[in-house]
C-alpha cells in the first residue's frame, strides 16, 4: 500500500490535496438545498455532500458549510429566514445539480433548468424532480474552532418521498428512489443495495433480512 504522511499532503499541492482529502471518507449523500432570499425573493439551489443524520427525536439533519468569510448565498439565506429544503438527487439531472454548485448571478433553479416547487406553504423551494424532499428549519448554527467551518442544525419538520420506497418498518429503500451518490468532490455514483441484516448480538451469526 502506498503510505502518506500529513506533511506530504500538505506540500502535495491544493488541487491534489482537496481531491485525495475530499475522498478519505469514502462515498457520501448528494443533496441539493433549496433556500430563498425573503428580501429579493430570489431562490437559490446548490449541492451538498455534507448533510448528515443528528437524531431522530427530534429528528434533526447537519450540514457542514465552509468558512463565511465570502458570500454563502445558501447559508446567508438559511441564518435570513431559518428555512430550507433537502432534495435527493437521481441520475436524470445529477448534471444539472453538479451545474447548480457554479457561482451563478442569478437564481440556480432558472441556471440549470431545474424546476421550483412550493408545498404546504413552506417559503423555501423544493426540487420539483426530486423523489424524496425534506423541510428543515434552522435550530442550531455552530462555528466550529478547529477551521472556522459552520454547523448548521435543522429541524425535519414535512417530508414528502415515493411510498413504493418506505418498508412496513420505516426503513427507506434508496435504491427504489434512484437516489445516487458522491465521492470526492465531483464524482457521481449508482447505489445498488447488497442487503440489510439483522442487529448485531455477540456470538449470534449475521442473517440478512
Amino acid at each position: 500500500m502506498k503510505h502518506f504522511t500529513k506533511e506530504a499532503l500538505l506540500t502535495a499541492g491544493t488541487a491534489y490535496n482537496k481531491n485525495f482529502i475530499n475522498c478519505l471518507s469514502g462515498y457520501k449523500s448528494l443533496n441539493l438545498i433549496g433556500s430563498i432570499n425573503e428580501e429579493s425573493s430570489e431562490t437559490n439551489l446548490a449541492p451538498f455532500s455534507q448533510v448528515f443524520h443528528i437524531g431522530a427525536n427530534p429528528p434533526t439533519v447537519g450540514i457542514l458549510f465552509r468558512p463565511h468569510s465570502v458570500e454563502r448565498h445558501t447559508l446567508e439565506n438559511i441564518l435570513q429566514n431559518g428555512n430550507f429544503t433537502l432534495n435527493h438527487v437521481t441520475e436524470s439531472f445529477y448534471k444539472e445539480a453538479h451545474l447548480s454548485s457554479a457561482r451563478w448571478e442569478r437564481s440556480e433553479f432558472e441556471a440549470t433548468g431545474l424546476k421550483e416547487e412550493y408545498l404546504n406553504n413552506f417559503i423555501a423551494p423544493f426540487v420539483e424532480k426530486s423523489p424524496l424532499k425534506v423541510a428543515c428549519l434552522l435550530k442550531d448554527k455552530i462555528t466550529l474552532a478547529v477551521n472556522e467551518t459552520v454547523l448548521i442544525i435543522g429541524s425535519i419538520e414535512e417530508v414528502w418521498i415515493k411510498p413504493q420506497a418506505v418498508e412496513e418498518d420505516g426503513f427507506i429503500s434508496l435504491d427504489k428512489l434512484g437516489t445516487i451518490t458522491v465521492s470526492g468532490l465531483d464524482s457521481y455514483h449508482i447505489a445498488n443495495k447488497l442487503a440489510r441484516l439483522t442487529y448485531a448480538k455477540p456470538d449470534k451469526p449475521v442473517k440478512e433480512l
